[in-house]
């Protein structure tokens, strides 16, 4: 009694408002978990940028030193240097000297590498925060006459010939632009039609651009940073800019960036980084912050659409870490991934703890672009257990995280990941990863539905969408104690009441093709907080588990990531009208539809679209004729083509 009323509890938090977007789960395809071996490493500082021309991995930040493995002698060579991606061999003919830290790197056309930061001389040379250098030698392109005069450069993006500048400037080559510009890329030139101006500082500072990144197809620039204003629109933190044609801000905002995050003082601003989904129809982005959310995002990671437009723009879904930072993302191959000192992710319901439905993930973690629920990747930011004199398992911060050709390169102010040494910075190689092949419901219009008639036992009636057939009485031994059940793919998942679980029952998985159903096992044991005896009905759906429960009167859901098989930890309310759901029992969804039982043993049909409002109208709900034999009012109801 005790487990279900803190069950009850936990199922009882203040409920989401359901977006009108649903993401269907896409293949995605993850890089390994265990960082290239080859790698150099780095001392001191933290390492900011990669960029890759030819052959060569160029990596730039605020180190001062850097060595081949574990056990060579330091070498001096200050805030940027270069190595052999193939072999990780440091060059010895790129060799820049620069007085400053490089924030940013970008393969320029030509062959060049062009260089952002808070530099002010390199190779002996006024070269003002802004530089292009020959990739061979490092020395200074000469021609190339983009300068960051005002002030530093926080972030280069390059879309064809545009190279999109950001940082915290009132002058780009003498000409007036406050934390945004855009210069020709093979000659460093002004570009004079690009006139958007970051400006208005938050709680009375200077105001910086932090963050861009272009779509794909260039047509949208997005910015985050400390700023109030864009081209004296209202823009906290964050804005787009309409690249089609002369640029011009959109129409496009949110309140979430207003508020403050615990300090105003520390946490100035709170967007870290930004980066555009594959297809450039949505963008994620990265905060920090510590305390303020649900009513700021802070301490979080977000996805917005990159067409909507207005003002009060909301998330399509939010991951908050539980008071911990992110402060790099990247998306590549229908994967997101995220870095910063963050300890879990899925944890809204704490602050510094692991709240309920908290994932372990220590620093680096990768999400899927549908819900942001993490996957089955979690190489921690940690070190192993004979690491050098002088090095760091942990730092504060993973200031960029960047998609190269051959895998994913990491920056960190530490030295440990993936239990190994990698002082600085590293690579988890796509060599040894994996493909991810999304699992959803059966779409069939006709199949079998399965109902409990008793322990271990289970009535197959054909149905065709509309009739059904004469049913057949099943005996399946493994699905004791059973409740609401759900069939994704290759096998059902489904509440079982075990003894000596957290909250008495637990969610389980058997394989199922139609023949016995298989021995069940725990999808995963970050889903003990739940109680999924209260389920009075379930089905799954493009990366969410919708269900009824008891002494509730809505249809609700929350994200269930197949791979891995963790349970999200907010629960959503669907907006619905007509169906009396607190006395739902069991259901499917079949072609569109949601089938249900009830408490008077009858089956009904009503259509269901997630993106509507209402999802549900149950005047348009029918009744299926019954069968005989068969009373439809147990949770253990579920849909097979088998």
């Amino acid at each position: 009694m005790v487990a279900l009323v803190t069950a009850a509890a936990v199922l009882a938090v203040p409920t989401g408002t359901s977006a009108a977007l649903v993401p269907a789960p896409e293949p995605a395809t993850l890089v390994s978990a265990n960082p290239a071996d080859t790698t150099p490493h780095a001392r001191d500082g933290e390492t900011r940028a990669f960029a890759q021309v030819g052959s060569t991995v160029f990596v730039g930040g605020s180190f001062t030193q850097i060595r081949q493995t574990a056990s060579a002698a330091w070498t001096t060579q200050r805030y940027l240097f270069a190595y052999d991606r193939a072999t990780g061999t440091i060059s010895t003919s790129f060799l820049p000297v620069l007085d400053g830290a490089v924030n940013t790197l970008v393969a320029g056309p030509g062959g060049t590498l062009i260089v952002g930061g808070t530099f002010k001389n390199v190779n002996g040379v006024s070269r003002k925060n802004l530089v292009a250098l020959d990739p061979a030698t490092g020395e200074t392109v000469d021609s190339w006459v983009g300068r960051s005069d005002g002030g530093t450069v926080r972030d280069l993006a390059l879309h064809g010939n545009w190279l999109y500048v950001a940082g915290a400037f009132n002058w780009l080559n003498g000409t007036a632009h406050a934390g945004l510009g855009r210069l020709d890329a093979t000659t460093g030139a002004i570009d004079p039609t690009f006139t958007v101006d970051a400006t208005v500082g938050r709680h009375g500072t200077t105001s910086y651009v932090w963050t861009i990144d272009v779509s794909p197809d260039g047509g949208t620039l997005a910015v985050g940073g400390n700023f109030t204003l864009v081209n004296d629109l209202p823009r906290n933190q964050m804005a787009l800019v309409d690249l089609s044609g002369t640029p011009t801000v959109l129409d496009w905002s949110t309140e979430k960036f207003v508020p403050p995050c615990a300090s105003p003082a520390t946490f100035v601003h709170y967007v870290q980084d930004v980066k555009f989904g594959g297809d450039g129809s949505w963008f994620v982005v990265g905060t920090n912050g510590g305390s303020g959310w649900p009513t700021a995002y802070c301490d979080a990671l977000v996805r917005f659409e990159t067409a909507a437009r207005g003002t009060g723009q909301l998330g399509t879904w939010v991951d908050y870490t539980g008071n911990d930072t992110i402060t790099s993302v990247e998306v590549a191959d229908n994967v997101i991934y995220l870095g910063g000192h963050f300890r879990w992710l899925n944890n809204p319901n704490a602050s510094d703890r692991a709240g309920n439905g908290a994932i372990d993930r220590l620093g680096i973690a990768a999400v899927t672009p549908a819900t942001g629920m993490p996957v089955n990747w979690n190489p921690r930011r940690s070190g192993s257990a004979s690491m050098p004199a002088g090095t760091s398992n942990w730092g504060s911060s993973v200031p960029v995280l960047w998609r190269g050709s051959d895998g994913l390169y990491f920056g960190h102010n530490s030295d440990g990941m993936g239990n190994e040494y990698h002082g600085r910075l590293g690579m988890f190689p796509l060599t040894g990863g994996r493909t991810i092949t999304p699992k959803n419901a059966p779409t069939a219009t006709e199949g079998n539905l399965y109902v409990g008639t008793g322990a271990g036992e289970l009535a197959k009636v054909p149905f065709d969408g509309a009739s059904l057939g004469t049913p057949t009485p099943v005996s399946q031994p493994n699905y004791t104690a059973a409740g609401a059940t759900w069939r994704v793919d290759d096998r059902i998942y489904w509440s079982h009441a075990v003894a000596g679980t957290l909250t008495g029952s637990r969610i389980d998985i058997s394989l199922f093709n139609g023949g016995a159903i298989g021995a069940p096992w725990e999808a995963s044991g970050y889903n003990d907080w739940f109680n999924p005896a209260l389920m009075t009905g379930a089905f799954y759906l493009d990366g969410r588990l919708y269900y009824t429960r008891t002494g509730a009167g809505g249809l609700y859901y929350r994200y269930f990531e197949i791979d891995g098989n963790y349970l999200g930890a907010t629960e959503f309310a669907l907006p619905t009208t007509g169906v009396t759901w607190s006395t739902v029992r069991g259901m499917a969804w079949v072609a569109g539809r949601i089938v249900y039982g009830a408490i008077d043993g009858t089956l009904r049909s009503v259509p269901f679209d997630p993106t509507a409002a209402p999802a549900v109208d149950g005047t348009t709900a029918t009744v299926v004729p019954a069968t005989a034999g068969v009373t439809w009012s147990t949770p253990s109801t579920f849909f097979s083509v088998q």
